[in-house]
């Protein structure tokens, strides 16, 4: 009997592209921690980033970096709490391939206690400003026909915490944002994504993980024993934004050391 020939039509796999060069990446609260993280790994590839935040020096130290490495990026200064400087913002923009929506803040404290100018603070940034960003790159992305939306969501957008009842609202805001703008958009051949990070260690936040009381029972909660890292979260963003993830929309990539699977 002699032997069968392959399919010639049989699928092959390959490998798709995790590089994302020539696209034009805006990355919000750029000037540190997992924005300045993303904003570099977004360069190193491929993307020309504009990098946006509101604390002029850190951000310039940020851009001054990747153009060293050899990558291409540039500032723009703007407070996202201030609508009329945000719309500006991006209305000076032609392009946006990628949009990684992280700007945000965390201000701890019990429901019994917390004032109303944290609870606006929170609620301004995390939610309003978001929105507004998404909304900003949606309509230039709408005109391209293409683009990806990445938000930073949160363990605690999955989780409840004492002590963060407003900041997780705020993340748990952020993922029905997700969902929801994923499903309208998708016909106009935009994806929206999150990444939902554990406890990062960072410049502003290595003295709470060092304190014995609060970092003890965050690490308790991590079954891989560790706090995140910028480098555990750039990656992942990305991937999301590159052709590698073509087929992934309204959902949120945990990066928790699996916290949330408990």
């Amino acid at each position: 009997m002699s032997e069968q020939s392959p399919d010639s039509t049989a699928p092959t796999a390959v490998l798709p592209s995790m590089r994302v060069d020539g696209q034009v990446a805006v990355v919000t609260g750029a000037s540190r921690g997992i924005g300045a993280g993303c904003a570099q790994a977004l360069a190193a590839a491929g993307a020309e980033v504009v990098a946006m935040a509101r604390t002029a020096d850190e951000l310039q130290g940020i851009v001054d970096a990747i153009v060293a490495a050899g990558g291409k990026a540039r500032p723009m200064l703007v407070d996202l709490t201030d609508s009329s400087a945000l719309r500006d913002a991006f209305d000076s923009l032609e392009r946006i391939d990628i949009l990684v929506n992280n700007a945000g803040m965390a201000v701890a404290g019990s429901i019994l206690d917390i004032t109303e100018e944290a609870i606006d603070q929170m609620l301004s940034l995390n939610c309003k400003a978001a929105v507004l960003v998404a909304q900003a790159g949606a309509r230039i992305m709408d005109r391209q026909g293409s683009g990806v939306i990445i938000n930073l969501s949160s363990t605690f957008g999955i989780n409840g915490r004492p002590n963060h009842s407003v900041y997780s609202s705020t993340k748990h805001f952020v993922e029905g944002l997700t969902k929801s703008l994923a499903v309208e958009l998708a016909p106009r051949g935009i994806r929206v994504v999150a990444v939902g990070p554990t406890a990062i260690e960072t410049a502003l936040t290595r003295g709470r993980l060092n304190d014995p009381v609060i970092g003890g029972d965050l690490l308790a909660r991590i079954p891989l024993g560790r706090f995140g890292q910028v480098s555990d979260i750039v990656g992942a963003v990305v991937f999301l934004a590159s052709p590698a993830a073509s087929l992934i929309t309204g959902t949120t990539l945990m990066i928790d050391g699996g916290w949330t699977a408990q």
